[in-house]
């Protein structure tokens, strides 16, 4: 098991020597970018949006039922939120949302292709396959993941002020003043910092995955799930290792 997982790294570090390198048709490159920042960054953002909101709202809400003290300011509520979220929900459990989303479409695209030989039929031309495949998806994703990020972080804190909009559990005055108190703008680049690695993780592993998916169908199925397992755990492994670096 430990010289297969060496082996798995050994190829990763090789694949991303390939994939690093200059492009052979600049102008084709930046043809796919846009491409790319749409499949794998715009395609997102409802997803996103969906989830960030509702989950704002029942942070909220349970927040306010779960912590009913006298000893607690009523606008405590506000500020659980927004550092929930400028810490590591938008960051890091949207991230492994994205994982399942995006990491899976990466691998099976890239699979598909590796399994009917048109990758080989790039490298019989000349093409560097990894290269002209890989880098842009992963300069894409690694582009768009902070935007993702700051739409989670928005439409959270939106959810949670529905809450106080339309609901008598908390007032509007008490939530926004929450939402103020005692900010630290370094979180907000923290949670950044934090998606421009996971987006290269989750771009990288799931590409790789999929490039070396060999057989068939079952083999590119097998390929998703892979990249979405292991990149959820690298995105857990990293999410510990930045925070020791960023805030302790």
């Amino acid at each position: 098991m430990i010289v297969k997982a060496f082996n798995q790294i050994g190829r990763y570090s090789l694949l991303m020597r390939r994939t690093f390198t200059r492009p052979d048709n600049w102008r084709q490159f930046f043809k796919q970018l846009p491409k790319e920042m749409v499949k794998l960054g715009t395609n997102s953002i409802g997803i996103v949006v969906i989830i960030s909101i509702f989950t704002g709202v029942i942070m909220t809400v349970q927040t306010i039922q779960n912590t009913e003290n006298p000893l607690l300011p009523r606008y405590s509520t506000g500020l659980v939120l927004r550092d929930t979220f400028l810490l590591e929900f938008a960051s890091t459990i949207m991230c492994l949302l994205l994982a399942g989303k995006v990491g899976s479409f990466i691998a099976s695209e890239i699979g598909s292709m590796r399994v009917s030989e048109q990758i080989d039929a790039m490298e019989i031309m000349g093409v560097n396959s990894a290269n002209y495949l890989i880098l842009p998806k992963i300069v894409a994703l690694v582009f768009f993941m902070p935007i993702l990020v700051t739409f989670s972080i928005a439409c959270g804190l939106i959810g949670g002020a529905g809450v106080s909009y339309f609901t008598d559990l908390i007032t509007v005055s008490d939530f926004l003043y929450g939402i103020q108190y005692a900010y630290i703008p370094f979180y907000l680049w923290y949670s950044i910092i934090k998606s421009l690695f996971f987006g290269f993780i989750i771009a990288s592993v799931s590409s790789f995955y999929g490039y070396y998916a060999y057989g068939g169908a079952l083999d590119v199925g097998q390929a998703s799930t892979h990249a979405v397992v292991n990149s959820c755990v690298l995105l857990l492994l990293s999410n510990i290792l930045l925070t020791d670096i960023m805030l302790l």
